[in-house]
C-alpha cells in the first residue's frame, strides 16, 4: 500500500494556506479520493473522480466551500459536480471500486467513506 498517500488522506485537518479557520471550524472534510468510481444522482452517468476544483464564482461547492469534483465520464468529457450530487460505486462485498487499486486499500477508503456518507451513498453499477 502506497504510505504517502494513505498520510494524504489521513491529513483531513489541515488546512490550505488559502483557506481561512473560520472556513473550516467545527468540520472535518472527507474527500473522494481520485480514482473512485461514481454515478450522477441526476442523470445515472457513470464515470470516475479525477480531480478538485476550485471555483472562483457559481453555484454549488463541497464541504470546503471552495471545490467541486471533477469526473471524467470518458472520451474526453468532463464534469463538475459537488458530492452531495454523488453515489459511490461498489462491488458485490460492497467495497469502492477504484482505478489500478488493490483490495487492502480499497477496504481502507470504503471503511473511510462509510464512516463520511450514509448508506444509500453506496451503490452497485448499472
Amino acid at each position: 500500500m502506497d504510505r504517502s498517500l494513505i498520510h494524504l488522506l489521513l491529513e483531513e485537518d489541515v488546512m490550505p494556506e488559502t483557506q481561512s479557520p473560520s472556513a473550516t471550524k467545527g468540520t472535518s472534510w472527507i474527500r473522494i479520493p481520485d480514482g473512485t468510481k461514481v454515478r450522477l444522482r441526476t442523470d445515472s452517468q457513470e464515470g470516475v473522480v479525477d480531480g478538485l476544483t476550485e471555483l472562483v464564482n457559481g453555484p454549488g461547492r463541497n464541504p470546503d466551500g471552495r471545490t467541486q469534483y471533477r469526473i471524467n465520464l470518458g472520451d474526453q468529457a468532463r464534469t463538475l459536480v459537488v458530492e452531495d450530487d454523488l453515489f459511490m460505486l461498489v462491488d458485490a462485498e460492497g467495497l469502492v471500486l477504484m482505478l489500478k487499486q488493490k483490495v487492502e486499500f480499497r477496504r481502507f477508503i470504503t471503511q473511510r467513506l462509510r464512516g463520511a456518507f450514509a448508506a444509500d451513498r453506496f451503490v452497485r453499477p448499472a
